[in-house]
């Protein structure tokens, strides 16, 4: 028998040379690209907020025919077939599920069709609590540690499991991350990407005006007013809309950071009364620089809108977006929020009394972002501030000033009419606007107007296909809230975001899912850290982009559903801020959804 001496000496020998070890460490790593993802700020999870079954409109067999006869008729015609439809639809039966139309739920949709496989769609970390993930601490004889990632990278730390096919919380925080990354000016000691840094932190005004801050707008380092304005309003409009969501991913502060940044640039930029910089940057000359934000040296105009040059379009969305703004944090920050109500209300002021296109103002925008009207921005800012306020002045104003608009097209930086009519319905409650939102989207469900792909994705445009369609669901998905067509529109908003998230077998977010983009139209993220250059030849290299830009949604496929995976691809292949507004507002209602079995 060892006495307890030599075996206290055993067990010290046993520790001392690392054989075995009780404390455990925790290195995080995204298992598909060795780079570190940020953590999110707190990684409790309330577990009465996480449903575990799947929502009502998730589990039902739908049938599924080439002629879509469920859509209903346009003039109130019976629709024979979709009556039958219905019939099938409610009578129990099994019914056919198509994978090539993917926004079409098949039997028990949410749940992986891989069981085998429950880890392909979540870099999971390596934590204890995760049984089948192994925990690099715990050291074997022989054991040959990995080599540590690059120390500007942090750990990551887990969101809240998913028993579903997508982990919406892991979408919502990577779509913070690409905001994070898109940010112009001086960063945070707590920022969670540590590849950028400062930059177009002497951005000013024509008097010296202090105009840095605000988000780079897609791959290049323009700070564009109007498409900064409008995602700032599609990302608070979910917010103010589903913030059950972001709570139950213990997101809200995040969320609240992210749109923070912009609409303190947006109090910058309102210099004046009737004063406000549109634009910062000469997209010609920024276009031909392919480098590093943190290393521009070219001059940087600001272009300012005034009563002699209006943009009332510009002013108008920017002036919804501090409304809204202001209901985000109206309980959080009431003195903040006050400010920014006052900016918004100065600022409709502006675009009601001058009246003009920004991009007749600013010449040099027309190429990248044209106006073609301002009218559906009076609309929408209004109806923002009537929902602010609830002075019923705004509420005149907006309906006065959607009788005007032209059509819906697709929400997006330059057409608000979608929105701003479902924003009403909700404020008002009335037939009539009831009928113009059925009306949208009896266009753009199958059987409409708009051109479906062969895999089921509604195609509105080849330049940024997804980010249309992303916008879109989000406003169907407010819209069914609102008490229109509640399933029809959950089912169709669900299938076109499942789209995206990589229900046709690949992935159109970035660091997410299945086979995702590597080689997006995105400068920052292609260059290699300091001291490497980055320069052109970046651009043209084959590898994938250096660091992995988390979260950011592409362009999207061609009409055909192919996609290709190409750096001087901006048409497909480009990110953008638009391009995520909506669609990380359409995953915050779907995570709604989820949470309260809907």
């Amino acid at each position: 028998m060892l006495s307890a001496y030599p075996l206290s000496i055993l067990w010290f020998l046993m520790f001392s040379s690392g054989q075995f070890s009780l404390g455990l460490q925790i290195q995080n790593v995204d298992r598909t690209n060795h780079e570190k993802i940020p953590s999110p700020r707190n990684s409790s999870v309330n577990s009465s907020l996480v449903r575990t079954t799947p929502p009502k409109y998730l589990n039902r067999n739908i049938p599924t025919h080439n002629f879509w006869p469920w859509v209903p008729v346009e003039g109130g015609h019976t629709n024979t077939t979709y009556n039958h439809s219905e019939k099938l639809l409610n009578s129990g039966k099994r019914v056919p599920s198509h994978n090539f139309w993917p926004w079409i739920p098949m039997k028990d949709s949410m749940v992986s069709d891989d069981s085998s496989n429950r880890t392909q769609h979540l870099d999971l970390p390596e934590h204890s609590f995760w049984p089948f993930v192994p925990i690099p601490g715990f050291k074997r004889h022989g054991h040959k540690e990995k080599a540590e990632p690059p120390p500007t990278e942090l750990p990551n730390l887990p969101w809240p499991p998913s028993r579903h096919r997508y982990n919406y919380g892991e979408v919502l925080y990577k779509s913070i991350l690409f905001y994070e990354v898109q940010r112009s000016g001086r960063l945070p000691h707590n920022r969670k990407i540590l590849w950028r840094g400062d930059s177009a932190v002497s951005d000013r005004g024509v008097l010296g005006e202090d105009l840095s801050g605000g988000w780079y707008d897609c791959g290049d380092y323009v700070k564009f007013g109007l498409p900064m304005a409008a995602s700032t309003t599609m990302l608070l409009w979910g917010l103010v809309t589903f913030p059950q969501a972001y709570i139950s991913v213990n997101l809200l502060d995040d969320v609240r950071d992210s749109v923070r940044w912009p609409l303190d640039y947006f109090i910058k930029a309102h210099t004046d009364k009737y004063s406000f910089y549109g634009q910062v940057g000469d997209p010609y000359v920024d276009h031909a620089y392919w480098g590093r934000p943190e290393d521009m040296t070219m001059e940087r105009p600001a272009y300012i809108l005034t009563p002699e040059l209006p943009g009332s379009d510009l002013v108008g969305e920017t002036s919804a977006a501090m409304a809204a703004g202001y209901l985000a944090f109206k309980d959080v920050d009431p003195i903040y929020a006050g400010n920014l109500l006052t900016h918004a209300q100065s600022l409709f002021e502006f675009a009601e009394k001058f009246r003009g296109l920004y991009s007749d103002s600013i010449p040099n925008v027309a190429e990248f972002y044209q106006s073609h009207g301002d009218e559906d921005e009076l609309a929408w800012a209004a109806a923002w501030l009537y929902k602010a306020t609830g002075q019923r002045t705004y509420l005149s104003k907006a309906l006065q000033w959607l009788a005007q608009a032209r059509a819906c097209w697709a929400q997006s930086w330059d057409d608000k009419t979608c929105g701003a009519t479902v924003l009403l319905f909700q404020l008002t409650q009335e037939a009539s606007l009831k009928s113009s939102v059925e009306g949208i989207f009896r266009t753009w469900l199958p059987g409409g107007g708009i051109e479906y792909t062969p895999k089921g994705l509604a195609y509105r445009s080849s330049w940024g296909t997804l980010r249309y369609t992303a916008n879109m669901a989000l406003v169907a998905l407010v819209a069914a809230e609102a008490g229109i067509n509640s399933d029809l529109y959950r089912r169709w908003a669900l299938g076109q975001i499942h789209y995206m998230l990589g229900d046709t077998g690949r992935s159109y977010v970035i660091g997410f899912g299945k086979d995702p983009p590597t080689r997006p139209h995105h400068a920052s993220s292609s260059c290699r850290p300091p001291p490497y250059p980055c320069d052109w030849d970046d651009y043209a290299k084959p590898e994938a982009n250096a660091h992995t830009l988390y979260g950011a949604l592409v362009g999207g496929p061609d009409m055909d559903d192919r996609f290709h995976d190409d750096r001087e691809d901006y048409i497909h292949n480009e990110v953008g801020c638009e391009y995520n507004g909506g669609f990380q507002s359409a995953v915050a209602a779907l995570r709604y959804l989820e949470l309260n079995m809907l």
